[in-house]
């Protein structure tokens, strides 16, 4: 039965906040669906360590105590939200990806393996003894190192000779249990290579440096194909491996697309992501003209969300919801009301205790001389930036803008403009 005839249809969305929310109210499913909060994103998000098997049992009490049918459970956050959504699923027999293909995803090191038997689009790659850490052979320097599962390029450090090798190390050694205690958990529940079971949830990958143009694919895949729906770019700040903004669409040329979505037809359906969002990451290298997977992903970018209905008319949940009611999914393409947009970060690159952020009358000015902007204010007043949750190892996130406009010129004029709209405060 179609999520547009017959009854309402029940969504449990794990980690549901407001911004999402209004997004998803925007998709034609909108009608046929009542979307439920399973799980906030505080608790799902911030534990140390994050506590996975209370989390399912807290999730399964509530679903239980539902008064109605479960028609489909759904999520757009890293782990443990992508882990979670297949084990969910499998037990209330509804449409989802394999927890293992998700798992090949989700594991740095084991989507490695399994990214070499059908391309080459990888830089080296090696694993690193946390207690007795030493530079892989195979694995020039520069090279990052970060645990085989982490979010937010937490604990990911790049290292450029020996000593910073053994730093980051210990760096990691220190804090690989607050993911991967959780994620040795979903290990536990496959069957796994002895090659990745060896390595278990607190490994840490060590990665020859690759560079250049940052391009993500997102797409999904039903009934084993694959399809690509957009492709955006991600623009660092200068000198820095800490984004910028996310821009939709990419500016790179037709051919490096059809490139990347070869390769990512060739990986979805190597690592079986059936039944799935995914957003695969890459750099391309013009000067070697060279394709590399940074990392692949088992779900649609939420980041993303806002882009996609700014340039082509509705969201990406429009996919997700699709996939998860075991619908095909449809998506109008450039129908929105601005050509270009992007999600920008404001970050400061020192630690600092937050003394004031924008207050509500300076967003709603934001959203009055900047009609469709979104605001999502990261730092916390009366705190320090280092006590926020998901950071990046280099920088600390203060707020993200989402943008739309008619080319790149208006798009940076309206950035430049907001950031004089929302003023921060701090102590050193």
């Amino acid at each position: 039965m179609s999520a547009m005839t017959g009854r309402a249809k029940n969504v449990f969305v794990l980690g549901l906040d407001e911004r999402n929310r209004a997004l998803l109210q925007h998709v034609p499913f909108r009608e046929g669906c009542r979307f439920h909060a399973l799980l906030g994103r505080e608790e799902l998000m911030h534990g140390a360590p994050v506590p996975l098997r209370g989390l399912l049992e807290k999730a399964e009490s509530r679903l239980d105590a539902f008064d109605g049918s479960i028609d489909a459970i759904v999520g757009y956050w890293d782990f443990p939200v992508s882990s979670m959504v297949p084990i969910l699923c499998r037990r209330h027999g509804l449409p989802s990806a394999p927890l293992e293909a998700v798992v090949k995803c989700e594991d740095k090191y084991w989507s490695r393996l399994e990214q070499q038997k059908v391309c080459n689009a990888h830089p080296p790659f090696a694993l690193v003894d946390l207690d007795n850490p030493e530079p892989p052979p195979g694995v020039g320097f520069p090279m990052w190192l970060k645990p085989v599962k982490s979010y937010s390029s937490e604990l990911a450090f790049k290292v450029e000779n020996r000593q910073q090798f053994i730093e980051a190390a210990g760096r990691i050694r220190e804090g690989v249990s607050r993911v991967g205690k959780a994620f040795d958990c979903v290990l536990s529940m496959l069957d796994l290579p002895p090659e990745v079971a060896e390595a278990g949830g607190q490994a840490c990958l060590a990665e020859e440096e690759i560079c250049g143009h940052e391009i993500t694919v997102e797409g999904y895949c039903r009934d084993g194909k694959v399809q690509v729906y957009g492709v955006i770019d991600s623009l660092l700040y200068p000198g820095t491996s800490s984004f910028l903004r996310y821009q939709y669409p990419s500016s790179a040329p037709a051919e490096v697309i059809e490139r990347m979505t070869d390769v990512t037809d060739r990986v979805v359906r190597q690592i079986g992501l059936d039944n799935s969002t995914f957003n695969i990451e890459y750099f391309w290298d013009r000067e070697r003209d060279r394709v590399n997977i940074v990392e692949v992903n088992p779900r649609l970018s939420q980041s993303h969300a806002p882009l996609f209905e700014y340039v082509d008319g509705l969201p990406n949940y429009q996919y997700m919801l699709s996939l998860a009611l075991g619908e095909e999914p449809r998506l109008p393409f450039r129908e929105g009301p601005y050509g270009v947009a992007a999600k920008w970060f404001l970050r400061r690159f020192s630690d600092a205790y937050v003394r004031r952020c924008p207050n509500r009358d300076e967003i709603s000015r934001v959203r009055r001389e900047v009609p469709g902007t979104i605001v999502d204010i990261v730092a916390k007043e009366g705190g320090r930036l280092s006590e926020l949750p998901s950071q990046d190892s280099y920088s600390y996130e203060l707020a993200a803008l989402y943008l739309g406009a008619g080319d790149e010129t208006e798009l940076d004029a309206k950035y430049r403009r907001c950031l004089e709209l929302l003023p921060f405060e701090f102590d050193e």
